[in-house]
C-alpha cells in the first residue's frame, strides 16, 4: 500500500530539510502572502521540523498547515535575540495564529514635563526621556485621582503649553486654588520646584518622608506668627493622610515593585489578570482577554503576554506567575538583559504575596464568568467597543453631544450619559446657546446663527469647565456628534481647559446618512474608523448618539415655540409682558390663544373687547 502524497509542496518541504540547526525566527506565509503564524526557535531545524513530522497535533495547528505556502527564517546569535525579534514581528504583522495582547501603550501614566515649570499630566502612549513618568498603572482611575490629590494639595499647572505660554491672567483653577499660576509668574520657579519635588515624594510612595517635612515647615511657620502660611500647610497634610489611609492595600514593611500575573483557561476562555505592586502598594489590577487564544494552554498564553507586554518597556524587579510561563527562564534573562537589572520570574511565593497570586486568578476566572453573562448585553456591547477601537480597558462612562436648531434659530445643546451600562436620563443636559441678531455686535456669550462649531465649543467649554474645577465626573470617553471640524472643537477645548483624560471621538453620518455607515473620526489623527454594521460597538454609539439628538430635538423645539409664541404677541400693541403671561397661562401656550375666540380672550384679566379684536386680528391676519 502506497504512502499518501504530501500536502505540501516539494518546495517547502525542501527548505525545511535544508534549515540551519541555529536559533532564529520563522514564519508560515499562506499564497496571498500574508503571515499565518510567527515563531522562535533555538533550532530551526528541529523545531520547525517537527511540525512536518508529527502526527498527533493540535486542529488548530493542523488547520494552520493546510494553509501554509512559504517559508520565511532569520537566523540570529541566540535564543534571546530570535525571542525579541519574535515579539516585533507579532506586534508588526499581527498574524492570525498568534495569540495577540494588546500593546500596552494604552496603560495609563503620570507625567511631570521636563520644563522649568513641569506640567502634570495624564499620559498615554511611548515615553519621552525629557519628561518624568509614574507608572505605567492598571487602569485610568488610579491616574485621575491623584492627579486631582496633586491639584488639590501642591497645585500644579495641568494646562496644554500652547495654553501655558499664551495666557495673560490667572484661569479658572487658580482662583479655586488647583493651580498657582506659574504662567503669569504668580510663584517663583524656587518655590515651584519645592512642589513638584513633593509630589514626587508622594508618587514614590515616600508619603511618611513627605508629611514629616511637612509637619516640620508647619512648626516652623507657625512659630514665625505665619498662621495662614502654616494653615495651608496643615491641610496639606490632612489631605495626605486621609489618601494615606485609604488609597492602596499595603504589603507591611516592603518597598517592593512587582507584578502578579495570573492568567486562567476555564470554558475555552482565556484571561489574564495583571496586577501591579509598587512601593509595597498593590495599586489595582485589570483583565485582559487576548485574540487569536483558541487552541493555547495558560502556560504558554502567559509567556505570550510577558514577552508582548514587557520587551521593550519597563519591567518591575519581580514577577509572580501563575502558572510558570512557558520558557521562563529565557524570559527572565532577556528582561535582565533588557533592564539591565535582576528580573525574577517567580511562579512559587509564599506567604503574602502568594495570596495576591490566589487573588488574581481568581479575580481572573471571575472576569471570565463575567464576559460569558454579559455577551449579549450592554456590557458586552461596550466592551466591544473598547476592543474594536483600543479604547481604554476601564472606559465606563460615555458623554455625547449634539447641536440642534432651525436655521440658526433656537440653537440648543445636548448632553446625555451613559454609565453603569445604561443611559442615564437623571444626568441629561440641555445648554441654551446664545445667537447674535441681525447687525448686533460681537460678544463672548453669543455665536452666529448657525455656526454648529461656536455652538459645540461653547457648550463643551461650560460643562467641563466646571468639571476640571472638580464640579461632577470626568467621563472617559466624549462623543461628538459631527465630523473633523467638530471634533476639531473639542480638541481645542480640553486642551484650553487642561482636561486630556477623556478620549474624544467624532461620530460622522455616512454619505448616504444611513444608519450603519457612519464613520468614527479618531481625536488627534482624524482618521477614520468603520465598524460594521452589525458590530455590537456600533450599536452602542447609535444608542447614544440617537438619545442625544433626540433630547436636543425637543429641547429645541420646545425654545422654538416659546421664541415663537413670545415674538408674535410682542408685536401687539398693548400686550406687556404682564399681559402675555396671563394670555398663555389662561390658553395653556401660544396654539390655545390661536384656537380663543374674542369673547374667551375678553375673559383674561386686562383684555378689554378693543384689545381683544386686536390680539385675535393679529393672530389670525
Amino acid at each position: 500500500m502506497s504512502a499518501s502524497p504530501s500536502p505540501f509542496s516539494d518546495e517547502l518541504l525542501e527548505q525545511v530539510r535544508n534549515l540551519p540547526d541555529l536559533p532564529g525566527v520563522y514564519r508560515y506565509l499562506a499564497a496571498d502572502g500574508s503571515v499565518l503564524y510567527v515563531g522562535k526557535a533555538n533550532s530551526l531545524k528541529k523545531r520547525v521540523g517537527s511540525y512536518f513530522q508529527k502526527s498527533d497535533l493540535s486542529p488548530r495547528i493542523r488547520l494552520m498547515l493546510s494553509q501554509v505556502a512559504r517559508l520565511e527564517t532569520t537566523v540570529v546569535r541566540s535564543e534571546a535575540e530570535a525571542l525579541l525579534l519574535e515579539n516585533n514581528l507579532i506586534k508588526a504583522l499581527s498574524p492570525r495564529y498568534n495569540i495577540l495582547f494588546r500593546d500596552d501603550k494604552s496603560y495609563p501614566y503620570l507625567m511631570l514635563s521636563g520644563h522649568e515649570f513641569p506640567r502634570l499630566a495624564y499620559y498615554r502612549g511611548a515615553l519621552d526621556k525629557r519628561h518624568q513618568y509614574f507608572g505605567p498603572y492598571p487602569n485610568g482611575y488610579v491616574v485621575k485621582e491623584s492627579i486631582q490629590l496633586l491639584q488639590k494639595v501642591f497645585r500644579l499647572r495641568t494646562c496644554e503649553d500652547s495654553v501655558y505660554s499664551n495666557r495673560s491672567r490667572p484661569c479658572l483653577l487658580h482662583q479655586i486654588k488647583r493651580c498657582t499660576a506659574p504662567c503669569v509668574g504668580l510663584i517663583s520657579s524656587e518655590d515651584y520646584r519645592a512642589d513638584v519635588q513633593n509630589a514626587v515624594q508622594f508618587l514614590n510612595g515616600k508619603t511618611g518622608e513627605l508629611l514629616s517635612g511637612l509637619e516640620a515647615r508647619m512648626q516652623a511657620l507657625a512659630g514665625e506668627w505665619k498662621f495662614e502660611e502654616a494653615a495651608a500647610v496643615r491641610d496639606q497634610i490632612a489631605a495626605l493622610a486621609r489618601v494615606q489611609e485609604k488609597q492602596f492595600v499595603e504589603s507591611k514593611g516592603s518597598e517592593l515593585d512587582a507584578d502578579i500575573l495570573a492568567c486562567v483557561l476555564q470554558d475555552g476562555l482565556l484571561c489574564v489578570n495583571l496586577a501591579m505592586v509598587r512601593g509595597g502598594r498593590h495599586v489595582g489590577d485589570k483583565n485582559i482577554f487576548p485574540a487569536h487564544a483558541e487552541g493555547y494552554g495558560a502556560a504558554e498564553a502567559l509567556a505570550a503576554f510577558i514577552a508582548q507586554h514587557y520587551l521593550n518597556r519597563s519591567v518591575p524587579p519581580v514577577l509572580f506567575c501563575s502558572p510558570e510561563p512557558a520558557d521562563a527562564a529565557i524570559l527572565a534573562a532577556t528582561l535582565t538583559g533588557q533592564a539591565g537589572r535582576k528580573v525574577i520570574i517567580n511562579a512559587s511565593p509564599k506567604g503574602g504575596r502568594r495570596i495576591w497570586l490566589e487573588m488574581a486568578s481568581k479575580n481572573a476566572g471571575l472576569a471570565i464568568a463575567q464576559r460569558q453573562s454579559a455577551a449579549a448585553t450592554q456590557q458586552g456591547r461596550l466592551f466591544a467597543l473598547i476592543e474594536a477601537l483600543n479604547l481604554p480597558e476601564e472606559t465606563r462612562r460615555i458623554e455625547c453631544f449634539d447641536i440642534s436648531h432651525t436655521m440658526g434659530e433656537a440653537t440648543v445643546a445636548s448632553c446625555v450619559v451613559y454609565d453603569r451600562f445604561d443611559m442615564q436620563p437623571k444626568e441629561y443636559r440641555r445648554y441654551n446657546i446664545a445667537t447674535l441678531k441681525e447687525g448686533e455686535a460681537a460678544r463672548d456669550d453669543a455665536i452666529t446663527p448657525g455656526d454648529d462649531y461656536a455652538a459645540m465649543k461653547q457648550v463643551l467649554t461650560r460643562r467641563y469647565s466646571k468639571i476640571a474645577a472638580g464640579e461632577g465626573v470626568v467621563p472617559d470617553l466624549i462623543l461628538i456628534d459631527g465630523g473633523k471640524g467638530q471634533l476639531t472643537q473639542a480638541e481645542a477645548v480640553m486642551a484650553e481647559i487642561g482636561l486630556a483624560e477623556p478620549v474624544l471621538l467624532g461620530v460622522a453620518k455616512g454619505e448616504t446618512r444611513k444608519a450603519g455607515l457612519e464613520q468614527l473620526i479618531i481625536e488627534g489623527s482624524h482618521a477614520s474608523v468603520r465598524l460594521p454594521a452589525h458590530h455590537p460597538g456600533l450599536h452602542l454609539i447609535q444608542q447614544i448618539r440617537d438619545e442625544s439628538h433626540r433630547f436636543a430635538i425637543t429641547g429645541h423645539r420646545a425654545r422654538r415655540a416659546k421664541i415663537r409664541v413670545s415674538s408674535s404677541l410682542e408685536d401687539i400693541p398693548g400686550v406687556g409682558p404682564k399681559r402675555r403671561q396671563k394670555l398663555l397661562t389662561r390658553f395653556g401656550g401660544i396654539q390655545g390663544v390661536k384656537a380663543a375666540g374674542v369673547e374667551e380672550l375678553m375673559q383674561v384679566e386686562g383684555i378689554n373687547a378693543a384689545l381683544a379684536e386686536q390680539i385675535y386680528a393679529a393672530l389670525h391676519g
